[in-house]
């Protein structure tokens, strides 16, 4: 069997931190998460979904994110179920997350997002780029000795290439 989620979103509202009897910390907070497509009207839609995580790593959700902080979640999906004050089944669905990545600066989550940009050094976020170019305007201005692998490693030499018959794979 298999039950495996991972979620990349931002909290909708500050986490809630609480503390069982016994004292472990659990944290529960929203995470809304963009779907890949669009709706009829070209508007892009979200998921909203619930998510709790448990001892440390819930004391430092609680301590560190907050409304519209951007996060990753790795765990799993669990249902649950208690009687309501009505005395209804009532049936909860939501992620028990083992491991919660802080996914952007701490300046980048303040409560002014209008310049939401300035997190990723302007102009166009890493999350917009194409596949292989996300790094690239990280790594212009950083020269290492070093080849990228989209780069190829010998066209700078200008000298033929002489490689055995034997070293070849096929």
């Amino acid at each position: 069997m298999m039950n495996r989620v991972i979620l990349v979103g931002r909290l909708t509202k500050d986490p809630e931190l609480r503390y069982t009897p016994n004292g472990a910390a659990v944290a529960t907070f929203t995470l809304a998460v963009n779907r890949s497509f669009t709706n009829q009207q070209g508007e892009r839609e979200a998921d909203f979904i619930n998510c709790v995580v448990w001892r440390r790593p819930a004391e430092n959700v609680a301590n560190f994110l907050k409304k519209g902080s951007l996060a990753g979640v790795d765990g799993r999906v669990q249902t649950r179920n208690y009687e309501g004050q009505d005395g209804k089944r009532v049936y909860v669905t939501e992620i028990l997350a083992e491991s919660v990545q802080f996914l952007e600066p701490r300046s980048a989550s303040s409560s002014d997002r209008s310049n939401e940009n300035n997190a990723y050094g302007g102009g166009q976020r890493n999350q917009d780029l194409p596949f292989g170019q996300q790094n690239q305007r990280n790594n212009n201005n950083n020269k290492s000795d070093y080849t990228r692998v989209d780069e190829d490693p010998f066209a700078s030499d200008g000298q033929p290439i002489d490689i055995s018959d034997d070293d070849l794979p096929f």
